[in-house]
């Protein structure tokens, strides 16, 4: 991850610290893997879930409408952004002031992946017309009544240049669509994606690149396209940090598309990063396209539910 300015990092900060949205503090935090079975509830609500999300986005901090955080947003929610507290209170005290100060903020909402009751939107936010902005993972879930309950989020600032030459957001595999496949292709894109995670993350096993599709797609600013140079920078990176952890604590899928939302951890001490990576799924199984957003875990939080 890129070091931004002390200022344009705590603009950003603050402006993803005000998108948090949660739950009730006495309820049960999500799997740490993956949602549960999802109930009929959530099964039937799953496109009106993926809908007020990004209402709620575009509304709130692009148009400074506070009456969506009453609408859609319980106000005892949880909140996983280490630099807002619990509550709702402060994010209809900031919303519109922010959009004063940003009359052109755009929350440019790039892909959007629903699963059970979780709802996961990668998206570019950018204050001032003309910049790179911040890459943002948010992943929102819902109570039974269809109110955001709880949030948790992943904030990098977009830098100037990539290895790769893609950027953070566009799709470059075909069809050259952000849009999730069809649902029964879930569960065999999740298989696939948690597989070839657990090989190279979990276990450090550099032959799980054989889940890559030949012309697979980075969109990591740092890592270049292709199996060969990922297989050599793992394999570099584990000899360098052989006390790595990797803990999966949540994987969203929808169709062709599967996010994984993880941390990881250099040593058993390190506060280490969240990290959610976004992979494309090919109909013959073969990984195609990765995204992902990377931040510090920082030293301290203003509420106590880590990001995870």
């Amino acid at each position: 991850m890129r070091t931004r300015s002390a200022t344009s990092r705590k603009v950003a900060a603050v402006v993803l610290a005000a998108v948090t949205v949660g739950g009730m503090a006495g309820t049960a935090p999500a799997s740490a893997s993956s949602p549960a079975r999802a109930h009929s509830w959530q099964t039937e609500n799953l496109g009106l879930h993926k809908a007020i999300v990004v209402k709620v986005l575009k509304r709130l901090f692009e148009d400074g409408d506070t009456s969506v955080v009453d609408r859609y947003i319980r106000s005892d929610y949880i909140q996983h952004n280490p630099l807002a507290p619990n509550g709702t209170a402060a994010l209809k005290a900031f919303a519109g002031p922010l959009v004063t100060q940003f009359p052109d903020l755009k929350y440019d909402v790039k892909r959007v992946i629903t699963e059970g009751d979780l709802v996961l939107v990668h998206s570019n936010v950018v204050l001032t017309p003309g910049t790179r902005g911040t890459a943002v993972v948010d992943i929102f879930r819902f109570d039974r009544d269809g109110m955001i309950a709880e949030h948790w989020d992943v904030v990098q600032q977009v830098p100037e240049t990539s290895v790769s030459g893609n950027d953070m957001f566009s799709t470059v595999s075909a069809p050259q669509t952000n849009q999730p496949g069809p649902r029964w292709w879930t569960a065999s894109s999740k298989a696939v994606v948690t597989g070839y995670f657990d090989q190279l993350l979990v276990r450090k096993d550099t032959d799980a690149v054989g889940y890559l599709a030949p012309e697979y797609h980075q969109h990591n600013p740092a890592i270049p396209s292709g199996s060969a140079g990922l297989r050599e920078m793992f394999a570099a990176f584990f000899s360098q940090f052989p006390q790595m952890i990797v803990e999966r604590k949540r994987v969203v899928a929808e169709g062709d598309l599967v996010a994984v939302h993880s941390h990881y951890r250099m040593s058993p001490t390190d506060r280490g990063q969240a990290v959610v990576d976004i992979f494309r799924v090919r109909p013959d199984g073969k990984i195609v396209e990765h995204w992902d957003v990377v931040q510090d875990v920082p030293e301290t939080s203003a509420n106590d539910n880590t990001m995870f």
